[in-house]
């Protein structure tokens, strides 16, 4: 009986290592460079929730018939585009096959030539400005374009809204800001209308002054893409102020910290951005479950479980990666960045493809109103240009 039960368990050892050997797996690293930190510190960590929930989702992948392990890598740029280069090397020194990130325009565009000289592809998220892609083939974006959103608010500020003259401000030296209100100001002027702009330094906390010129100015619609560390002090600056022009905001406004800056305020804000809750139920649910159940994750989303589009295009871009890994068959960056251009994702926040300068073919933006006695943001129309 001894000799059967020592037979028995050599043989159930034998086949227990035998399991362990078919469902070994690899790993593939991604990189995360996003700002943990910084101005744009809460705007990075709701666009990494969605990468986190899309690795929680589907944590391997397959790569030429093998199973990988997919690895988050992380580096914080810190929001600075003085730190970005030395978080893009971090990443580069990781081993990582490709890139996600980074919410900020300025920090994308100065990691990229880190990323550039390594050979390691990049996939904007949410970095808008056109500089980001231009004169590269490593880096590419899944969302729209400043010179495509800052139309898009223009033609709603002066169609839809009756907006004659339109106050801008945005901080100085910084490329998202300063580009994506040149845009508008292009835009809102070939259209007819006036557009009295202004900029502010650095580390501001007082925009009394700023609100006032525009009230002077008579302008209907004061537009601010900034981040969320200055707008959500606009907004509640704003409110105190009684202003009666509305404010319009970019993608980085779509934020819980806006409406909770908004809740209870008569203040009037629209703005651009990639996705509406609602649009996908099952997705919704879903993140919403995994946020509720993770308390860390629902710090990172400042406190509540409202599905910000930054999210959602994080989620999408960990998915666009895995599918340019299983095209390549190879964790090789130079395969990866191959394969890219051969990408036809549909995702969350719709087809995801890319023209021949590695930019998403995106041709429409949702606009959307801060509801400041519900506290959430309501749909009010997806917008395209022609």
């Amino acid at each position: 009986m001894k000799k059967i039960l020592a037979l028995v368990l050599v043989l159930m050892l034998a086949f227990s290592v035998a399991a362990m050997a078919e469902t070994a797996t690899e790993t593939v690293k991604i990189g995360v460079f996003e700002p943990a930190s910084g101005d744009s510190g809460a705007g990075g960590k709701q666009e990494m929730l969605g990468m986190q929930y899309a690795n929680y989702i589907q944590p391997t992948v397959e790569i030429g018939g093998t199973t990988y392990n997919v690895e988050l890598v992380y580096a914080d740029n810190q929001s600075s585009t003085d730190k970005a280069p030395s978080a893009a090397q971090q990443l580069v020194s990781e081993g990582v096959s490709v890139v996600l990130g980074s919410y900020g325009s300025g920090v994308s565009i100065a990691g990229a030539p880190i990323f550039e000289d390594a050979g390691i592809p990049a996939i904007g998220v949410t970095c808008t400005n056109p500089a980001v892609t231009e004169g590269n083939t490593h880096y590419f974006r899944i969302c729209f374009l400043d010179p495509f959103q800052g139309t898009v608010l223009a033609n709603y500020a002066y169609n839809e809204l009756g907006a004659t003259t339109a106050y801008c401000l945005a901080e100085l030296g910084n490329d998202y800001d300063q580009g994506l209100a040149h845009y508008f100001q292009e835009a809102f002027q070939a259209l007819g209308g006036t557009v009295i702009a202004e900029s502010f330094p650095t580390g501001t906390a007082d925009f009394t002054s700023y609100l006032s010129n525009a009230t002077i100015a008579g302008a209907q619609v004061f537009f601010a893409p900034c981040s969320l560390a200055y707008t959500s002090l606009i907004v509640d600056q704003a409110a105190a102020q009684g202003v009666t022009y509305a404010l319009l905001g970019s993608d980085t406004w779509d934020s819980n910290v806006i409406t909770n800056a908004a809740a209870g305020k008569n203040v009037t804000i629209y703005i651009t951005t990639f996705y509406q809750e609602g649009g996908s139920p099952e997705f919704d649910a879903g993140i919403k479950e995994w946020m509720n159940a993770n308390p860390e994750a629902l710090t990172n989303n400042g406190g509540n479980d409202m599905v910000s589009a930054v999210t959602v295009m994080g989620y999408d871009a960990y998915f666009v990666a895995l599918q340019a890994l299983e095209l390549a068959g190879s964790t090789d960056p130079a395969a990866v960045n191959e394969a890219l251009w051969n990408v036809d994702y549909t995702g969350v926040s719709g087809q995801i493809t890319f023209n021949e300068i590695g930019d998403a073919n995106r041709d429409s933006a949702y606009i959307k109103t801060a509801n400041t006695a519900d506290n959430v943001w309501e749909f009010v129309t997806v917008q395209t240009v022609e």
